[in-house]
């Protein structure tokens, strides 16, 4: 009867190991999981943004937390205080950009007579270049901000959803910081005791890459704000100080936040400023800092743990965006740096993790399949002769 059972658990495990499936059931079944995937994704944005912002504060709070605890500090005392740290400087940073949108809402009637000269220049321009009539222009205009309503809808849902990010975020983060042996405990006891070592791995590399990449974030910001503000106070344009720094802000969302961040300043030279000298000083200062921050800051502070190739960081940025809003194009990049670090350590999606890493091949394994095959069919002919013989 043992024998038996164990024949047939033999035969079963052979039959399951050989069944191969069509291509075409396998593309759809892919398909749909995306499809699963992505309905789950933007159903579940309003829980998911939240944590996912949590857990990657709370990865860089950790530290500050043990080196709290090493003092001898109660554990939730020396998270409280972590959390009392981090809140003091995004408190200061956000009282300094206020204090600089407070002035710059003091100028606003200026401005926007400036602005009102500038846009009637332009009405003027656009008719007598393209024969664009200025009632056709305030028909355009019409339809675009029609168009727009249902985009400044969205713009407030995703406001109101940003104070409810605001208002959960300590709780997640304490939450996080304070169960974390429970959850580091479960990653480990719901896979296998043979995977523990790989786990292990991916857990200290997921904590080193977040880590590395949002403090080298950091700091890029710091420097790019710096030059920023320098380049256009010596420009002398207006509110060089706040334009530096939210174009710094901007910079942090890979390749997008680039253009807008220099539309920004050029705009404010625009309505403030008489001929075009000044625009094209911030463009030439502009592309300097790019070239200082895209060549020396961005290598050596940001990509040192986060190895994903330009094409995936542009797609994941633009994908999180369609997805999440704005939130999604921050966290897109940590969840991808994720994501690698678990291709690389499982052996049948190794090929994804080369996808979307920074390494390019030189050669294209069709060439080295190409040979092999052409070795094997010179193996076989010399060992068809040698029986012939």
């Amino acid at each position: 009867m043992l024998l038996r059972k164990a024949y047939v658990r033999i035969v079963k495990t052979n039959f399951m190991e050989t069944k191969q499936y069509p291509f075409y059931i396998k593309s759809t079944v892919i398909l749909l999981g995306l499809v699963l995937l992505v309905h789950i994704l933007l159903g579940l944005r309003d829980f998911l943004v939240p944590i996912g912002f949590a857990l990657i504060i709370s990865i860089l709070l950790n530290p500050l937390v043990n080196r709290f605890q090493s003092k001898k500090i109660n554990k939730v005392l020396s998270i409280i205080l972590a959390m009392l740290i981090a809140l003091v400087v995004v408190a200061s940073v956000f009282y300094f950009l206020s204090s600089q949108i407070v002035g710059l809402g003091d100028n606003f009637p200026l401005l926007k007579q400036k602005f009102g000269e500038v846009l009637g220049h332009l009405k003027v321009w656009l008719q007598n270049t393209f024969g664009l009539g200025i009632d056709k222009q305030v028909q355009l205009l019409n339809q675009a901000i029609d168009k727009s309503k249902d985009m400044l809808g969205q713009t407030l849902g995703t406001a109101v959803g940003t104070v409810g990010v605001v208002l959960l975020l300590p709780v997640y983060i304490f939450l996080l910081l304070f169960y974390k042996t429970l959850i580091l405990n479960f990653l480990y006891e719901v896979f296998a005791e043979k995977n523990s070592k790989q786990v292990a791995e991916i857990l200290s590399q997921t904590k080193t890459a977040i880590q590395s990449y949002m403090i080298g974030l950091l700091i890029e910001a710091l420097v790019v704000a710096v030059l920023n503000s320098t380049a256009l106070l010596i420009l002398g344009v207006k509110y060089a100080i706040l334009l530096g720094v939210i174009g710094a802000i901007l910079n942090m969302l890979p390749y997008i936040g680039g253009i807008i961040a220099i539309a920004l300043p050029v705009l404010m030279a625009t309505v403030t400023k008489d001929g075009f000298s000044t625009q094209i000083g911030i463009l030439i200062a502009y592309a300097i800092i790019q070239f200082i921050d895209n060549n020396i800051l961005v290598p050596r502070i940001v990509s040192s743990k986060v190895q994903i190739n330009a094409l995936c960081s542009i797609l994941v940025v633009l994908l999180g965006a369609a997805l999440w809003g704005v939130p999604g194009m921050f966290l897109s990049i940590p969840v991808v740096a994720i994501l690698k670090i678990v291709f690389d350590r499982i052996d049948y999606l190794k090929p994804w993790g080369r996808l979307i890493g920074d390494e390019v091949p030189t050669r294209h394994l069709g060439q080295r399949f190409a040979k092999r095959q052409k070795k094997k069919i010179i193996d076989e002919e010399v060992v068809g002769e040698i029986k012939d013989y």
